[in-house]
């Protein structure tokens, strides 16, 4: 049985396991979100994570509908790569004093996030795609799209700003 709830003997129940697995670390994000937007003081990092809460609150229904598409209900399965990315955020936001670095460290953490996603959704929608449902492919790659502009603008934020101001 692995690491794995069930044994996983097809690309569909990886398919499948992999979405469960998404689903739970989008629901975590919008947990963790909130407290990233306490915690940050430049206002256009408040802002952004403001948006992708939003934009994330919308992924989650994608990947409902992903799921009623390919005839499952809505399921999470625990996601120990997320919660350590999180867990890692939070341990250091703890120990960041200084309120500009606090931003950097916040900005830092959310990319690594993004990153994580990137990675899932553009795996789920190979398989998708190699299992036939072209369907499933495209909502999915509504949010591949939306997980990559945030990064995009997490990168210019960063250059741009929050990483000067911590220097």
């Amino acid at each position: 049985m692995g690491l794995f709830t069930k044994d996983i003997k097809t690309l569909d129940d990886l398919f499948v396991h992999t979405l469960q697995d998404i689903y739970y670390a989008e629901n975590q994000i919008t947990k963790a979100l909130p407290k990233m937007i306490d915690k940050a003081t430049s206002p256009e990092l408040k802002q952004g994570f403001q948006t992708h809460l939003g934009e994330t609150e919308n992924q989650i229904k994608r990947l409902e509908q992903v799921f009623q598409m390919h005839g499952q209900s809505p399921k999470a399965v625990t996601c120990p790569a997320i919660n350590g990315i999180i867990e890692e955020a939070n341990e250091l936001a703890g120990d960041v004093a200084d309120k500009d670095v606090l931003d950097a460290a916040l900005l830092a953490s959310a990319q690594a996030v993004e990153h994580y996603e990137i990675t899932r959704y553009g795996t789920l929608i190979a398989w998708a795609k190699r299992l036939g449902r072209d369907d499933c492919a495209g909502v999915l790659q509504q949010n591949l799209d939306e997980e990559k502009a945030t990064d995009e603008k997490l990168t210019v934020l960063a250059g741009s700003q929050v990483n000067r101001q911590a220097a």
